[in-house]
């Protein structure tokens, strides 16, 4: 299975929390994003975005169908997300748009097993592969990106 998790762009300082808008320059973010996502992404990837107005925002910017998953809100924790995910046992792949530090969270649950917390820059994505090895759940990290790389 193909885990991709990408935190929302920069957003506006505002309240509530859950109606903060991207920015001008988190809209670019986005869009670049999404520009270097789009073509590597699976056809059969399934979108899970946080019900936060950031977090769908920047999911549109690939102009795929996607999901809002109460779920993936601000201040979920790591095994929530996997569970929304279908980790590791979906037959699918999954992007989840979604907040830190819960994507920090999983990015180490996914590196280290065990919990604690990784930076997830504004706008990056974290690209995991799951594979079976003699009887052995292996994760691989296939890619970190960030939109001022590309």
């Amino acid at each position: 299975m193909e885990l991709i998790l990408w935190r929302h762009t920069e957003a506006e300082d505002a309240l509530p929390d859950l109606t903060r808008e991207l920015t001008a320059r988190g809209r670019k973010q986005a869009a670049r994003m999404a520009d270097w996502l789009n073509p590597r992404l699976p056809p059969d990837i399934r979108i899970l975005a946080s019900p936060a107005t950031r977090a769908w925002q920047t999911a549109q910017a690939l102009g795929r169908e996607y999901e809002e998953v109460p779920a993936l809100a601000p201040g979920a924790d790591a095994a929530a997300v996997l569970a929304a995910a279908g980790w590791p046992d979906a037959a699918y792949p999954v992007l989840v748009v979604g907040h830190q530090p819960t994507l920090g969270q999983v990015a180490m649950q996914l590196l280290a097993g065990q919990a604690g917390d990784l930076a997830v820059k504004k706008g990056s994505i974290w690209w995991f592969q799951g594979r079976e090895r003699a009887g052995r759940l292996q994760v691989v990290l296939r890619a970190v990106a960030a939109p001022d790389w590309l």
